[in-house]
């Protein structure tokens, strides 16, 4: 079958034609680990999930690497972790938070129903590898050293008679026009204002390693150049797909771009970049501020990760998406129909619907492949026997590849129940912090501790006697 997909850089759609028809490479930007993910960091996961569904239908699935990686040195990492454990050193307050985010995030993911990507790399198992780049840029021309830290010049970039893409090709806005719809940090080592970070002096106590073009103080990467080492490390200096949410067309992947093509002098990092559209909640935009901000795990308490899922492929994952309590509403009547079609059918599946896989394949048509799953589900209503049973197989090989109706009915009515596994060192550290903003009358902090634990599956009992927990049944 014919794949077409949309790339950002050219502003086209075209056939996709793998760089290398032995591996099908695919890079797209992970979670940082520092709280629980919200239901827009959720649309990458199932779109991305759908792509490397649709991948392996096409090119078999061995064929296939998708790499999604896990940024676990941030400074709002360092700030979680100051915050949660202040009787810690941070690097191991920072230990604490990153695995247990992690767990929290691979659990709701795969409620998702999204596979694991061939590779998920953590950034600070690949520090050698961003030390590698950065020094291949500063010997290039393209990055220089300035008060312990090493800043990539755009500008240079622009001025190679090269191979080279032009900076700020990917987020089609000229160097002025960055400045001017950017927060720019102005720091007086900077050489011009679109100078961007590769790499910073460490504060004390804070996560640090030995540093690159000869800087003696310890030091940590930026991080733009943690995914250019990743996906160089895992992909190749060249690769066919990099995906994300359109917020992250620049800086981050604008600066990842450049990076990588000029530690490589190449006109390209990924043969398509493809980025989905924003999301929000009830008409407006989600954030914490108008009492709307939603995280998965939230979702999942209402509602099961198939209808989550269906509701967020209705819409086409460039369009803008308006989630709404209607339409999760009428999402669970659809996927409950469908399984009462499906029932516990356990039948060898077969080949997905010719309409499914071409609306697949014309940039990841989502809406049009449900439309076709409705048209097949309303189709087998006027056959009989063998015909009803292949209605049913081909209705369920379809959905599959949407990552829809994995089980049987009767998974799909025990709500697929999720054990809760909990690091007991951090509910009781949390607690605590709870116990210690009542006593100082801070009842939002108080409230907030509570909702937290609540949101990992810990529910907490208050009495004469202190606070007691236990993991929700």
């Amino acid at each position: 079958m014919e794949l077409r997909l949309y790339d950002t850089l050219t502003r086209s759609k075209r056939v996709f034609t793998p760089l290398d028809q032995a591996r099908v490479r695919m890079y797209v930007c992970g979670p940082t680990v520092y709280d629980f993910a919200h239901i827009g960091n959720a649309r990458p996961l199932i779109v991305f999930d759908v792509l490397f569904r649709l991948l392996r239908h096409i090119h078999g699935s061995d064929r296939v690497i998708y790499v999604r990686n896990i940024t676990d040195v941030d400074d709002k990492i360092n700030e979680r972790a100051a915050r949660d454990f202040p009787g810690l050193p941070l690097n191991e307050a920072i230990r604490k938070v990153t695995e247990q985010t992690e767990k929290q995030f691979h659990d709701d993911v795969a409620a998702l129903g999204c596979l694991r990507p061939t590779y998920e790399p953590r950034a600070t198992e690949h520090i050698a590898e961003m030390r590698t780049l950065i020094e291949r840029l500063v010997a290039g021309g393209f990055a220089y050293v300035a008060d312990d830290h090493v800043l990539f010049s755009p500008g240079a970039m622009n001025s190679a008679n090269s191979v080279l893409p032009r900076y700020g090709a990917l987020a089609n806005r000229s160097l002025d026009e960055m400045i001017a719809g950017a927060r720019v940090d102005v720091a007086p080592y900077k050489r011009d204002a679109t100078d961007f970070v590769l790499w910073k002096p460490s504060k004390p106590g804070e996560p640090s390693w030995a540093s690159p073009a000869g800087i003696k103080a310890a030091g940590r990467p930026g991080w733009h150049i943690e995914c250019s080492a990743m996906a160089w490390k895992y992909l190749g200096e060249q690769f066919d797909i990099h995906g994300g949410g359109i917020d992250l067309v620049f800086p981050h992947h604008e600066n990842e771009l450049a990076q990588s093509c000029c530690a490589f002098h190449e006109g390209r990092m990924a043969n398509f970049w493809m980025h989905n559209g924003f999301l929000q909640a009830e008409g407006e935009k989600m954030s914490k501020s108008l009492g709307n901000f939603v995280t998965i795990r939230e979702l999942l308490g209402d509602w099961s990760g198939e209808v989550i899922r269906l509701n967020m492929l209705k819409t086409h994952y460039r369009s803008p998406i308006d989630w709404t309590l209607k339409g999760l509403e009428e999402s669970k009547r659809v996927v409950d129909s469908w399984y009462d079609i499906v029932g516990d059918d356990t039948l060898a599946l077969g080949e997905p619907d010719e309409g499914v896989t071409s609306s697949l394949g014309d940039d990841l048509n989502t809406s049009g492949a449900i439309a076709r799953l409705h048209a097949i589900a309303s189709g087998r209503a006027g056959t009989s026997g063998q015909g009803q049973v292949e209605n049913t197989r081909k209705l369920k090989t379809s959905a599959m590849l949407l990552g829809l109706l994995a089980g049987t009915k009767n998974d799909y009515l025990a709500g697929n129940p999720r054990a809760f596994t909990v690091n007991r060192d951090i509910v009781e550290t949390l607690i605590a912090n709870r116990s210690a903003a009542r006593a100082r009358k801070d009842f939002k902090e108080s409230d907030r501790i509570r909702d937290e634990l609540a949101a990992m599956g810990v529910i907490i009992k208050d009495s004469k006697e202190g606070t007691t927990w236990e993991i929700a049944r």
